[in-house]
């Protein structure tokens, strides 16, 4: 098993530039939604959940981002 990514680096520009532009504005609303439901916290509590959740949506997607900045290797 390498570490040959599944995708094709076309289709990983591509979604990554759809995870950006589209999927994290939409984050960023879910995570603001969620936390004005909340209780009133303390400061350093709500800074420790927003820095969790300002990491956490780019581990699943990591496989997407791996190699995009470089050059075309099938070129």
């Amino acid at each position: 098993m390498g570490t040959e990514p599944k995708l094709s680096y076309k289709a990983r520009r591509r979604w990554s530039l759809f995870a950006l532009v589209i999927g994290l504005p939409l984050y960023i609303v879910v995570c603001v939604s969620i936390m004005a439901l909340m209780p009133p916290l303390h400061g350093l509590v709500q800074f420790a959940i927003y820095v969790f959740m300002g990491v956490a949506w780019a581990f699943p997607l990591k496989h997407i981002f791996l190699g995009v900045g470089k050059e075309n290797p099938d070129a």
